[in-house]
């Protein structure tokens, strides 16, 4: 059986929390090799994945293309990241 939406997103959610470097200190995201802004962008991805669980716990269920939408974004950043080398 497919999961619902709002637990499809909440996986969703852990997953990129899982994955991405949420921790890093800002030294070590402005250190040299930096192909965009990181710190910017972890920022960003923070916010969106906050405003989710937050909107998740309020009872809103996303559609589809919204987890498309984050887990489209999350790819991104990763790719950002493991360019300037923090992944």
């Amino acid at each position: 059986m497919k999961p619902s939406t709002p637990d499809a997103m909440a996986t969703l959610i852990a997953d990129i929390r899982t994955a991405i470097p949420f921790g890093l200190s800002e030294a070590e995201l402005c250190s040299g090799n930096c192909k965009g802004c990181s710190k910017k962008l972890l920022e960003f991805l923070d916010q969106e994945l906050l405003d989710w669980s937050h909107r998740l716990g309020h009872g809103e269920k996303p559609n589809l293309g919204d987890i498309g939408r984050l887990e489209k974004t999350a790819r991104k950043i990763y790719a950002a990241l493991k360019k300037s080398q923090l992944v």
